[in-house]
């Protein structure tokens, strides 16, 4: 067992920090735009009318979240959207979402699509899971 070396300058561990807190200000007057977090998962026939897999309707076999937020009077090249493991950070003139996520992401393999006529952006990101007796695939 060692012990590291404590510095004296320092207020906190890196570890007390959640992630995504380099991402928040305090100061920002921005509102929060509206959003819904939503769940995906694939089905076959093998798990709806065979029961096969282990899969239920539960988020803990879900491979998907998608992301709903309402920006109404934006334009699409105003958007500044960032992803990390953990948290969605959303930057328009108007509006301001730091998001911290119910799971861990893929955040390099994620799509986002602006629905101008129902002024949304959707963000679907694929959930990160340990494989356990549910997600084995």
């Amino acid at each position: 067992f060692q012990v590291k070396p404590e510095n004296r300058k320092t207020i906190w561990n890196t570890e007390e920090v959640p992630e995504g807190s380099e991402f928040d200000d305090t100061w920002d007057s921005r509102e929060q735009p509206e959003y819904q977090i939503l769940f995906k998962q694939c089905v076959g026939t093998e798990d709806v009318f065979f029961g096969m897999s282990r899969k239920d309707p539960s988020t803990a076999c879900c491979e998907d979240m998608v992301i709903k937020i309402k920006l109404p009077e934006t334009k699409y090249s105003d958007i500044t959207l960032d992803i990390q493991d953990k948290v969605l950070d959303l930057r328009t003139p108007k509006k301001k979402l730091l998001l911290h996520l119910p799971y861990p992401v893929d955040s390099k393999n994620g799509k986002a699509r602006f629905l101008s006529e129902k002024e949304t952006l959707e963000v679907t990101l694929r959930v990160s899971r340990e494989f356990d007796f549910i997600n084995f695939a």
